[in-house]
């Protein structure tokens, strides 16, 4: 059973930086890709970051520069490592991954950022 658990967010001011960690269990989070999404209410869920299985990785245009996606396949974690935070980046932040035909979700975890 896949599972995926979110932690890392809360409360920072302008221009502070936060780590989300995505902890995995039932798959090796190097054997897939592995996505950052964001969503506030309201609006459309919006695509962050995403690490593939070779480790090439993507962002979306309002984050490159200022986020990094990663993974420590020892703990079989996925990071994202957000710097000069905007207060747009207020969202809550979820891990995905497509493994053999599922689509996984972990249950969130919310950043604000204050102006």
């Amino acid at each position: 059973q896949v599972q995926l658990v979110e932690s890392g967010g809360g409360l920072v001011q302008a221009g502070g930086s936060l780590r989300l960690s995505c902890a995995a269990s039932g798959i090796i989070v190097s054997g897939g890709a592995f996505s950052w999404f964001r969503q506030t209410p309201g609006k459309q869920r919006e695509r962050v970051a995403t690490i593939w299985s070779t480790g090439v990785t993507n962002y979306g245009d309002s984050v490159k520069g200022r986020f990094t996606i990663s993974r420590d396949n020892a703990k079989n974690t996925v990071y994202l490592q957000m710097a000069s935070l905007k207060p747009e980046d207020t969202a809550t932040y979820s891990c995905n991954t497509l493994y053999l035909g599922g689509n996984y979700w972990g249950q969130g975890t919310q950043v604000t950022v204050s102006s």
